[in-house]
């Protein structure tokens, strides 16, 4: 089936390859690791000294969500954001951790030359559970990586976009947690459900219903490992990003999509009848439109439309000139 170029312009390939990924060495420590993948001037949490009525601040381009770790040119091995939560979450010292102890490997990478489209990416995404996707030349040299994150700023299917509801992706189960959880509990809960966040939420016994604090990410715990705080004794509320931008399930996924860019974040919370339920919207969810099925039932039924209103169109103009 040939695409309608106006519904679906074909994304710009090259610019979803972050082309300077951080590469650390086996013998960096995993606290530098740590140290090095938080390394930004904004941040998506606020400390307890900070002023709590700033929204979510932008992050630096210097953030890394995954360090990769390469030996004479080749990668031996990948370091994620997640990987970290769970050594939180296991209450790991960090200080005595050599990184090549806890990196994954082997690592799911694909070849540029076989890089031909999104799906190619999505596919290996799915299939392996994995965020980061390195692209090698071939000599088997890092060209860069590829990452939702990265793909969602390539897309511009701002149409396709248009007619999806956020309710269509979201997670209408969310993890949540109260306000006086420590953020060590905070790492263990967001390992249990293998999930990247977990929103913070105040119980109203007069409506019984939870209510949207804040939210504590998966980056957050990077920040606060480099800061080396003390995980046990920091409570959620101290350090949520807050207040929250609150999505409906019947907004677009344009607007989730350019509300993400806008702020820089990752994961918006959906809220609806008055707080009665809650839900969560990532931008690996904003992918699944993507889904080659999924996304071609939806050009062909545009395009069907759009043969219909011409066909009326030229069946009113033909009655006319009569």
């Amino acid at each position: 089936m040939q695409l309608n170029d106006e519904f679906f312009p074909a994304p710009d390939l090259e610019a979803a390859i972050a082309r300077s990924p951080l590469v650390i060495t086996p013998e960096t420590s995993l606290t530098e690791a740590i140290a090095m993948m938080s390394q930004i001037r904004g941040s998506s949490c606020l400390l307890p000294s900070e002023d709590k009525s700033l929204e979510l601040f932008p992050y630096n381009k210097a953030c890394s969500s995954c360090a990769l770790i390469m030996d004479e040119g080749q990668i031996i091995g990948i370091l994620t954001e997640r990987d970290i939560v769970k050594l939180t979450a296991a209450e790991v010292d960090f200080n005595s951790v050599p990184v090549t102890q806890v990196m994954a490997n082997p690592v799911v990478t694909l070849a540029k030359e076989n890089f031909k489209d999104i799906f190619a990416a999505l596919f290996l995404f799915r299939r392996y559970k994995i965020r980061h996707l390195p692209i090698l030349d071939k000599n088997n040299n890092l060209i860069g990586i590829v990452s939702p994150g990265t793909i969602r700023q390539a897309m511009r299917p701002f149409n396709l976009l248009k007619l999806r509801r956020v309710a269509d992706v979201m997670s209408k189960t969310i993890v949540q947690a109260s306000l006086d959880t420590s953020v060590l509990e905070i790492s263990q809960i967001m390992t249990q459900h293998r999930v990247s966040c977990v929103v913070i939420t105040k119980e109203d016994k007069t409506e019984n219903i939870l209510l949207p604090m804040g939210i504590i990410t998966e980056r957050d715990i990077i920040q606060f490992q480099a800061l080396q705080l003390n995980l046990k004794e920091i409570l959620a509320e101290e350090v949520m990003s807050t207040p929250l931008f609150l999505l409906s399930p019947e907004d677009s996924l344009i607007t989730a999509h350019q509300e993400m860019q806008r702020r820089r974040v990752r994961r918006l919370v959906v809220s609806w009848n008055w707080g009665q339920g809650l839900g969560i919207v990532t931008q690996t969810s904003l992918l699944r439109i993507f889904d080659p099925m999924e996304m071609y039932g939806v050009i062909e039924t545009l395009q069907q439309t759009i043969q219909e209103l011409e066909q009326e169109k030229a069946e009113l103009l033909a009655m006319i000139e009569k």
